[in-house]
């Protein structure tokens, strides 16, 4: 009987404990320097996400993900399109390759 009571706590608990989020940090400069131009909250599984009015940035700071995927700003590859130019997981930071900003990326 105790080890039903002791399971059913740490399920309890378990499914009590908030899910680990996706949030992605855009930064104007390079090593996710510079200032902070948007946060992306809650991004996983939210699909293709892309900062407004034809903006960029040249680096992100990622957590939590299990894949994310990183689309350089210009013409065929805006708004996830044509393929990604880089892919991560976890946590850390993406700097765009020179000549190319961030545009958009997909997190899962």
């Amino acid at each position: 009987m105790q080890f039903k009571i002791a399971t059913f706590i740490a399920a309890a608990l378990v499914s009590a404990s908030p899910a680990m989020a996706a949030t992605a940090q855009w930064f104007a400069g390079a090593d996710c320097t510079g200032s902070l131009i948007a946060t992306s909250n809650n991004a996983q599984g939210a699909g293709c996400i892309w900062l407004t009015n034809g903006g960029s940035a040249k680096s992100i700071r990622y957590t939590g993900t299990s894949s994310i995927r990183f689309f350089v700003s210009g013409g065929a590859h805006d708004v996830c399109s044509n393929g990604s130019q880089l892919t991560r997981s976890g946590s850390g930071c993406a700097t765009a390759p020179a000549g190319f900003n961030w545009q958009s990326i997909t997190v899962t």
